[in-house]
């Protein structure tokens, strides 16, 4: 069991199509595994479920939701894939993320916090091997006009085992 924790963000039905679209043609590798979301903790195999559950919940009550919007394509080199990606990352919310990942991480699952490779909030809509491909990509959402506004309410602990994804719990952030 690898237990994570990501967040399927509320968005308008218009940008769900648009993404959905997207991924559907472009992303090989997670879109028939996860619906379009933000990760917080990577997958962790050493622990059981009650002590993560517990932590998850001890470090995110009480947060408040997270307002975002995404206006910004970039290109990301996987750490540990021979694969590219085509990551949509928030400008307003960038920072509320980000303390919400260094929280999650602060104590309990510190030791499995990788320094190697910098966290960047992010919906990952697309990947290839082809950097060319992917810088395409990129290009073409950073010159439409587009605005992916909406919020993150909860949490959503997960077991990522043998490329399957099982949603376990959700924790509300409000």
């Amino acid at each position: 069991m690898a237990l994570a924790v990501g967040a399927y963000p509320k968005i308008e039905s218009s940008d769900y199509k648009i993404i959905q679209e997207f991924r559907a043609k472009n992303d090989e590798l997670y879109y028939e595994i996860a619906e379009p979301h933000f990760a917080f903790v990577f997958p962790i195999e050493e622990f059981n479920q009650k002590q993560f559950v517990y932590e998850v919940i001890n470090k995110s009550q009480g947060y408040g939701s997270i307002d975002f919007e995404m206006n910004c394509a970039i290109v990301n080199k996987d750490a540990f894939l021979d694969y590219y990606h085509l990551l949509l990352s928030p400008d307003k919310g960038f920072s509320r993320i980000i303390k919400l990942h260094d929280k999650l991480y602060s104590e309990v699952f510190f030791d499995h916090l990788n320094l190697d490779i910098d966290f960047i909030p992010h919906m990952g809509i697309a990947n290839s091997k082809d950097k060319f491909k992917v810088k395409q990509w990129v290009d073409h959402w950073n010159r439409m006009d587009y605005c992916v506004k909406g919020s993150i309410d909860s949490l959503t602990i997960m077991d990522y085992t043998n490329g399957v994804l099982t949603n376990l719990k959700e924790v509300n952030l409000l």
